[in-house]
């Protein structure tokens, strides 16, 4: 299926969201999701499903100094 991940087109095998930021090869203690305009808590992103059109952006939070 094709979705809009961070402003590009992509294809993924994921069928929800969890699955997409596993898929994506992210740590999932380190990452935001917004599905469609809508921030997700940690806790939906199982029970998030993916459609064929999808926007997503996903943020990966990184500790440095």
């Amino acid at each position: 299926m094709k979705l809009r991940l961070n402003g590009q087109e992509r294809g993924v095998n994921a069928t929800n969201v969890e699955a997409l930021v596993a898929e994506l090869g992210l740590p999932l203690a380190a990452a935001l999701v917004e599905h469609n305009g809508a921030a997700l808590l940690r806790s939906e992103w199982a029970e998030t499903g993916l459609q064929e059109g999808d926007r997503l952006e996903i943020i990966r939070m990184v500790a440095g100094g």
